[in-house]
């Protein structure tokens, strides 16, 4: 039930966070919702309930499931390296994010030609037929 509750509280900062506009607050939402799904895996492995997966001679009913552990080991190094990624673009990145304000309409990259124009440097084509070539 507490890992229920705390899968659900990271989830919930995780997307207040990524629903934010700046960057650094999207990054530490990113690695709130890493830290939920670790918590599910983790929980998955049943280790509450069991005894460790090595060093023990119990039989192989009563002993956690290695896997989920080995899953949670790869997720925090991907979760790490995602991190570090993010975190610099966030500082490369400066001011200038490509985010706009409500309202603001971004500039139109190509104008459009009204419609009674005519396209220029065209040459007619020409309407002979094509001889084939005889040998």
């Amino acid at each position: 039930m507490t890992v229920a509750i705390a899968v659900g509280l990271l989830t919930a900062g995780a997307v207040y966070l990524l629903m934010k506009r700046e960057m650094l607050r999207v990054v530490l939402g990113f690695i709130l919702l890493g830290h939920a799904g670790n918590l599910v895996l983790i929980s998955a492995g049943g280790t509450h309930q069991r005894t460790e997966p090595f060093g023990t001679a119990a039989d192989a009913s009563a002993v956690a499931d290695p896997l989920p552990q080995a899953f949670v080991l790869t997720a925090i190094v991907i979760a790490f390296a995602i991190t570090i990624f993010m975190l610099v673009l966030a500082v490369t990145g400066g001011e200038n994010d490509d985010t706009r304000g409500e309202g603001e309409v971004p500039p139109d990259p190509l104008p459009e030609e009204p419609n009674d124009a005519e396209p220029k440097d065209e040459k007619p084509i020409d309407e002979e037929p094509i001889e084939e070539v005889r040998r």
